[in-house]
């Protein structure tokens, strides 16, 4: 069995949730870096990963690496691949190239590089080239530079993972499937305790709560990069995604609920509910967070409430926030609670004082996930005989 080198991408913040995803899928060798985790693994591996990881934006699959002075020696690199042995002159593709301290004219023109190289050895192989095509190509090669070293990856993906294809209307600022998969996991969500967004939007962490109550592989409803390679093994890929289907619960053992105030995005959520398939495992509500209360006991409340560009939003959002921090401590004792926003003082406004704050990035934005456990009372009301501290 031949077994390649991987570099899984992901947002960062969830390398360690990533790195535990492809250990579990069977990967060897797994190492976290800024924004992935390397590890090794075969073809069956790659399919896993790829069907099972709630995390991961890529997998890409090193196909060489190499120092470099000089575009010329990047050239080289790249000229050296078989590019024929992964897939047909007949098909597009489409090089992007990213670095770190790269010692290149522009990583554009890498980009460049690598393309003249990978058509120039197919002309010399099979006396014709493959065309570009930047939208959708068939195969995407990635090129990773830091200040010495060139590495050179196929990406086994296609369409980026957290595409999971079930999202029909995002909202305004809609939270990747992958990164509302993450802060799940991150909270400690494992399908078996209650779980609410009472800031929900177009839905995403209550879809992606119920798949994983469901035991759902999240890429069952999509297509993948490696099924257009020359290696494709389509019985292997057959028997895997079986597998993922055969292990999807169509009960729940705990509810789901999610509620917003704007019926618009509760009718959003309640299609992209539907396409996920778990519209009958989710409680959809229109109504303001403050009305919510708790679906069962111990549960996780997970949610990406608003938070303010303009000043005028950050100071009408700042008088909310002690309001939030009363109706918690009133209603949501003995539950999770995990916050994800922009705003650094929430968790202070709230007066609540969080157990963990993970850092996290929503895109380029620099953003925390704030975890707190609610306790009854709180630390101004102090009663004889009842806990008084609200962490």
């Amino acid at each position: 069995m031949t077994v390649y080198s991987l570099f899984a991408t992901c947002p960062r913040g969830l390398e360690s949730v990533l790195a535990a995803e492809l250990a579990a899928q069977g990967c060897s060798a797994t190492a976290a870096t800024d924004g992935g985790v390397a590890c090794r693994g075969g073809l069956a591996a790659v399919y896993r990963i790829n069907l099972h990881s709630r995390t991961a934006s890529r997998i890409l699959l090193r196909l060489t690496q190499g120092a470099y002075r000089s575009e010329r020696d990047i050239y080289k690199l790249a000229r050296g691949i078989r590019w024929e042995n992964w897939f047909d002159a007949g098909q597009t593709f489409k090089v992007k190239a990213e670095g770190r301290r790269a010692q290149v004219k522009s990583l554009d023109f890498a980009a460049l590089t690598v393309k003249d190289a990978l058509c120039d050895a197919f002309r010399d192989a099979c006396g014709a080239r493959p065309s570009v095509d930047k939208m959708r190509p068939d195969v995407r090669v990635h090129v990773f530079l830091d200040d010495k070293t060139v590495q050179i990856f196929i990406d086994t993906s296609g369409e980026a993972l957290f595409k999971r294809g079930y999202r029909q209307d995002t909202g305004d600022a809609p939270l990747r499937e992958n990164l509302a998969a993450g802060l799940l996991l991150l909270a400690g969500y494992d399908g078996t305790q209650p779980f609410q967004d009472p800031f929900c939007g177009s839905g995403t962490l209550a879809i992606e709560a119920a798949w994983i109550a469901q035991n759902r592989a999240p890429g069952l409803m999509r297509r993948f990069g490696f099924e257009r390679l020359k290696n494709f093994d389509k019985a292997l890929w057959v028997k895997e995604k079986q597998a993922a289907k055969t292990a999807v619960a169509a009960e729940i053992s705990a509810p789901v609920a999610a509620s917003d105030n704007d019926r618009r995005m509760i009718r959003a959520a309640e299609e992209n509910a539907r396409a996920a398939e778990v519209d009958g495992l989710i409680c959809f509500e229109t109504c303001d967070a403050q009305d919510a209360r708790p679906n069962g006991t111990g549960g996780l409340m997970l949610s990406n409430p608003p938070y303010g560009v303009r000043l005028a939003e950050t100071a009408a959002l700042h008088a909310l926030y002690p309001q939030l921090g009363s109706w918690l401590k009133q209603y949501y004792a003995g539950w999770t609670v995990g916050m994800f926003t922009g705003d650094r003082e929430m968790p202070k406004l709230m007066r609540l004082s969080p157990k963990r704050k993970i850092p996290l990035y929503n895109g380029n934005l620099d953003c925390r996930l704030f975890v707190l456990d609610m306790v009854a009372g709180s630390n101004r009301a102090k009663t004889a005989g009842q806990s008084t501290q609200a962490v």
